[in-house]
């Protein structure tokens, strides 16, 4: 967890650099952010995976990035702060939502008490929009931050099952906003562990 936590705060410090990031950095280290799961059950279900899945989508979002745009891509004006917002705080929605409960087992024939996480949102204003919420009430973000963070989700939205032309839409006019969703997709589904 520490490493994830290191990692997050140098490329945050190095990037991040717009008015309210100082703040923005002081309101997170007040949370649980670098303690908190990814999530309860799937990828980064354990203390400290909400860092590190954050994390790790910084580099898998690089990755596609230098991959379909080139090496050059990455010297234009805002470009690497762009990338550092969107993949460091894409999931901010879930701060001081999980919260440690017990459950009865059965383990070798026996039931015993074990911890697991559960979702508890004081905050109910959905998930990419509740981060973008979240992020506003620090920093000015870009239209394209704004719709790469809000549609992070893509089909596996609850808004796209609406109306699955919003998102299409989105994708077509944003393609950062399609390129992140790809990168948080494959860094939950190929890089991240899942504690059973």
């Amino acid at each position: 967890m520490e490493k994830y936590i290191k990692e997050f705060e140098e490329i945050y410090s190095k990037h991040i650099k717009r008015e309210g990031a100082d703040k923005m950095l002081e309101y997170l280290r007040s949370t649980d952010f670098f303690t908190a799961p990814a999530s309860t059950r799937f990828h980064g279900n354990f203390k400290g995976g909400l860092v590190e899945h954050c994390v790790r989508v910084y580099n898998r979002f690089y990755k596609i990035l230098e991959n379909e745009y080139g090496a050059e891509y990455f010297k234009k004006e805002g470009v690497q702060e762009s990338i550092a917002i969107i993949a460091l705080l894409h999931d901010v929605c879930k701060i001081n939502c999980y919260k440690t409960e017990l459950r009865n087992v059965k383990e070798d024939g026996n039931w015993v008490q074990k911890p697991y996480f559960a979702y508890q949102d004081p905050l109910p204003y959905g998930h990419g929009e509740k981060s973008v919420y979240m992020i506003s009430a620090y920093m000015r973000l870009t239209r394209d931050e704004a719709m790469a963070i809000n549609w992070h989700m893509g089909a596996f939205d609850a808004r796209a099952k609406d109306s699955n032309s919003t998102l299409n839409v989105a994708y077509k006019q944003y393609p950062l906003a399609l390129l992140f969703h790809s990168a948080d997709m494959l860094s939950s589904y190929l890089d991240e562990e899942t504690v059973k």
